[in-house]
């Protein structure tokens, strides 16, 4: 149904509310009480009601005021709106995961998508099944456009700075380990630096980017790492590996599940690179949105005893 702004001009929702008491105390006196107003007041309402609905709506008899038939029939009709309307506005209802439905677009990485999925969207399902999560690309450049637009509900990406309706919480620091196929590098870890600059890199480039973090770190010591290979795409590094002598420098959260399906090995980074910030990130205007803050929640309770399990 489409709402006729006009319909509304005249309408008052403190009229309604006037009339409600009316109509139950039946006395101009008893509903000013009721109401904390003075009985002018109240007598204006009801000349404005009258005026609203072209109708006496309540006649004197005796010491009381009987409604009309027109009277009876708006209450009738008003009052479950208006219990509704308070239950709203005043009593939202409780959220509860396991009958709520929802759709949620999320930006990731897809290493993130790799790693946390697996275990996070079975966690979702079995809390809450009438959830349907969507998963699209996260892209630094344009996930806070995203979020402004509504192109995405929230995204996992690395902790950063933003506009002042950027809501984050932080979620997991992640280290950086370097992985290769023992019999394309014959290797045994750890890697000592030289190890780590004798062989050809794969890296994940962020668009144009060809150079990280790591390549940083070695340029302020005069050294340089030899990179092969740029994709956009994590999923492609493990192939690569097995086929290729290289090494790639991934999310350390991604090493045992590429080495327990793809037989690579695994070291710490020999240079002194920070650990992967992640963080999850809305606009602020969802910060009453009970499935998003609910997931939210599920999000960083997950990751806090992922967090407490790598460190035992």
């Amino acid at each position: 149904m489409t709402i006729k702004e006009n319909d509304f001009r005249k309408i008052d929702l403190n009229l309604l509310v006037a009339f409600a008491v009316l109509y139950r105390e039946q006395s101009v006196s008893l509903a000013a009480d009721k109401l904390h107003l003075g009985q002018p007041a109240v007598s204006g309402s009801l000349a404005r009601l009258r005026e609203m609905f072209d109708d006496p709506l309540f006649i004197r008899s005796g010491h009381r005021m009987q409604p009309t038939a027109r009277a009876d029939a708006l209450h009738c009709e008003l009052m479950p709106l208006l219990e509704q309307l308070q239950s709203t506005l005043f009593h939202p209802s409780d959220f509860n995961p396991a009958t709520a439905r929802a759709t949620i677009t999320l930006g990731m990485a897809d290493w993130v998508e790799t790693w946390l999925m697996p275990v996070l969207f079975p966690l979702v399902r079995q809390q809450a099944p009438g959830f349907q999560l969507n998963v699209i690309a996260s892209d630094s450049f344009t996930d806070q456009s995203n979020l402004e637009g509504g192109e995405m509900d929230m995204v996992v990406n690395m902790a950063e700075g933003g506009p002042r309706w950027l809501e984050s919480t932080p979620l997991l620091a992640i280290p950086f380990v370097a992985l290769w196929h023992p019999q394309q590098v014959p290797l045994k870890g750890p890697l000592t630096q030289d190890d780590y600059l004798a062989w050809p890199h794969f890296a994940v480039s962020n668009r144009e980017a060809v150079s990280s973090q790591v390549d940083t770190r070695l340029a302020k010591q005069g050294l340089a790492r030899q990179i092969s290979y740029t994709t956009a795409h994590f999923a492609a590094l493990p192939g690569l590996l097995c086929s290729q002598p290289g090494i790639a420098t991934v999310p350390a959260a991604l090493a045992p599940l590429w080495q327990a399906h793809w037989g690579l090995s695994a070291s710490p980074v020999p240079v002194d690179i920070p650990p992967a910030q992640l963080a999850l990130s809305w606009h602020q205007r969802h910060n009453s949105d009970p499935a998003l803050m609910w997931l939210r929640d599920l999000m960083s309770h997950h990751l806090a005893k992922y967090s407490l399990k790598q460190a035992a």
